[in-house]
């Protein structure tokens, strides 16, 4: 595999997608530069693989991997979503195993139906049937008081079950991030210089692991901290949202690298 200029790898929503409508229109300028100059796009998200395999080739990525389910998961260049379980059932065994006390204040996706992941999504009713089919990790709300939440999470700490912080959701699994996986993919690349763009407390690790992260603004949540690296110019931040804000990103990543 020849070595890029660069590599980017990018969240979705509230990133590349915009947060309300799921539209990426306004990042095609870049994306199409990107593409120009042989430049790999990978997209890394709490999304599923069935979800992201068919955006993955609309936008015309399918030649290389996708990060899926926050980083519990990889889907291989070329693909379409396997159709296994994969850790799944075990997590969702896991999670059951909690007292009536802490499992009744979550609501996974596996709780729900397709209409009520409908409404916790805004998702039309075919690509929610899409967010179901999980694989690595269980998204869902955390419905009770701060307190129960710690304990929650402690619970399942024992267990060996990680929870992350999204955009929207909190997301339960036995481990993975993005951050690593940033670091297994860009390997196989021969280990470019890599640019990550992100707006949620999931996206962190692998915004401070790249060599360049940008952060998207997201006006549905506070901004996120300063974090490691931001000082020395290493992290920067975007003052628009969504794929317009990711297209000002990467417009400037390329100008500045001379692609």
């Amino acid at each position: 595999m020849n070595r890029p200029p660069l590599l980017v790898f990018t969240d979705l929503d509230g990133t590349l997608l915009d947060h309300e409508t799921y539209c990426h229109a306004p990042a095609a300028p870049a994306l199409a530069r990107l593409r120009a100059a042989g430049v790999p796009v990978i997209l890394a998200s709490s999304k599923t693989a069935a979800e992201i395999a068919p955006l993955r080739a609309e936008l015309g990525l399918s030649d290389h991997p996708a990060i899926v389910e926050n980083g519990a998961g990889v889907l291989v260049p070329g693909a379409g979503a396997p159709a296994d379980r994969g850790l799944y059932d075990d997590l969702r065994a896991a999670l059951n195993r909690l007292p009536e006390g802490l499992r009744s204040g979550f609501r996974g996706f596996g709780d729900c139906d397709i209409a009520e992941i409908v409404r916790l999504t805004g998702l039309p009713e075919a690509d929610a049937a899409l967010a179901a089919l999980r694989r690595f990790s269980e998204p869902g709300l955390w419905t009770c008081d701060a307190e129960g939440k710690a304990s929650f999470l402690a619970a399942l700490a024992e267990l060996g079950v990680v929870a992350r912080e999204g955009g929207r959701f909190l997301t339960l699994s036995f481990g993975g991030t993005k951050a690593e996986r940033i670091a297994e993919i860009a390997g196989r690349y021969g280990d470019p210089f890599t640019v990550a763009l992100g707006d949620a407390p999931n996206d962190v690790e692998m915004l401070e692991r790249a060599d360049l992260g940008i952060v998207i603004a997201n006006p549905h949540r506070l901004p996120l901290p300063p974090l490691r690296g931001e000082e020395a110019g290493r992290i920067l931040r975007i003052a628009a949202p969504g794929p317009k804000g990711w297209n000002e990103a990467m417009e400037r990543v390329i100008r500045e690298c001379g692609l």
